[in-house]
């Protein structure tokens, strides 16, 4: 007696990947799904991340390396006083370093001909730095945290000429 086998059916070739039974069906679905989510997730952050379509692997080109000068200054931010590594200033570029060697957060700003100008507010030790283009006249420099200008943390500046970075002792400064 001779036995033959039935042909596989012409719906599901056989194969080591055809599912065999319902709840491997299953696992082969979720496995396609998750792989489909992950996908558009992909796709999703990559747009959110400057993805524009146009090609392109994503990479940025960094900005043109800056070409002006500046002149660098040290700015102590004590409590509640402002000094200058410098004490004349020519109009032009300069970059001002404030380090806080005081007890409590301060910032530098800047207000004068060449609008305002703030640096970030850092804590005790900390630095930071504040480009600004100076232009002839005078300035205003303080510390903008709440209530510290009003201690006298504040100076005035002349570009263009004159001695700086006398602090402003007006009564009531209250240190």
């Amino acid at each position: 007696m001779t036995y033959s086998r039935t042909p596989p059916s012409p719906r599901t070739p056989p194969g080591p990947h055809t599912p065999r039974t319902p709840g491997a069906r299953r696992r082969r679905r979720d496995r396609v799904a998750l792989g489909m989510s992950a996908a558009a997730l992909t796709a999703l952050l990559a747009a959110a991340c400057g993805g524009d379509g146009d090609g392109d692997d994503g990479a940025t080109t960094p900005p043109p390396a800056d070409t002006t000068a500046s002149t660098q200054v040290d700015a102590t931010l004590s409590d509640f006083r402002i000094t200058f590594s410098q004490q004349t200033f020519e109009p032009g570029a300069y970059t001002f370093t404030a380090k806080n060697t005081g007890q409590h957060d301060h910032a530098l700003e800047f207000e004068g001909p060449g609008g305002e100008n703030r640096s970030a507010t850092v804590g005790p030790g900390e630095s930071t730095t504040l480009k600004v283009t100076l232009e002839s006249g005078t300035y205003e420099v303080y510390c903008p945290v709440d209530g510290h200008k009003d201690m006298g943390m504040k100076t005035e500046i002349t570009v263009g000429g004159g001695t700086n970075g006398t602090p402003d002792r007006s009564p009531g400064t209250g240190y």
